[in-house]
């Protein structure tokens, strides 16, 4: 059996193409190009692909979204984005999406259909000159992770409350009455919070916390 492949692609004229070019292979079936905006996760989990090739430069950062739909599910296809630019940081935003692999539109169909078969069989793929870009940002971004995670876990219970209240969206006021204590209370364990977080406003300190419970409800970091 081939390799089942969803083309989306804002390009009509470059979707078409891809999909006659690929169809041309013995072991490869497009079973639908899409050239509009990108589709609901459920639409292509219900084709059944194997891979998705996904156009990294649809608008409103939807190609990275759709990514992190997808990798959160069952069975879910494997993606390879396309664009016209290969730069670190947008690679390394698709890797933590979910991406299998990112290709230049400008790689041969050859590098392209070895691409598409390397992650169909279980592999990931990405520009040789941006690798050691794109796992220097990785190790980086994990270390900050790390040291904020240690920074967070300095906090007292009781700061920690106040800070989990305020990243989900209760007040100063709110926290006092939710905590049971007072609005000067409360001041003074946001004081106490910045000091030791090393931050200059509140809105960084509960930025801090609400990404340290995003990462908690996502699981271990599998890299």
């Amino acid at each position: 059996m081939g390799i089942s492949v969803f083309i989306i692609d804002q390009e009509r004229t470059f979707a078409d193409a891809l999909a006659a070019r690929l169809e041309a292979e013995e072991d490869v079936q497009v079973v639908v190009a899409v050239h509009r905006r990108a589709p609901a996760a459920s639409l292509i989990l219900a084709r059944h692909a194997d891979v998705v090739i996904l156009d990294a430069d649809l608008p409103h950062n939807a190609a990275i979204r759709l990514c992190e739909e997808l990798s959160g599910r069952k069975d879910a296809p494997r993606v390879v984005l396309l664009s016209y630019t290969s730069d670190a940081e947008r690679i390394a935003a698709a890797v933590r999406a979910g991406a299998a692999a990112w290709v230049s539109k400008d790689e041969s169909l050859a590098q392209l259909l070895e691409v598409i078969r390397r992650v169909a069989a279980g592999q990931t793929w990405l520009p040789p000159a941006e690798i050691g870009n794109v796992l220097r940002l990785l190790v980086r971004e994990r270390e900050q992770r790390r040291e904020d995670d240690k920074l967070l876990a300095a906090l007292t219970p009781r700061e920690r409350e106040v800070l989990t209240c305020l990243a989900d969206g209760a007040g100063r006021g709110d926290v006092a009455d939710l905590l049971h204590v007072s609005a000067n209370t409360v001041r003074t364990h946001l004081q106490n919070v910045m000091a030791k977080l090393g931050v200059h406003s509140t809105l960084e300190a509960v930025a801090l916390t609400r990404a340290q419970l995003e990462r908690a409800a996502e699981g271990p970091d599998p890299r």
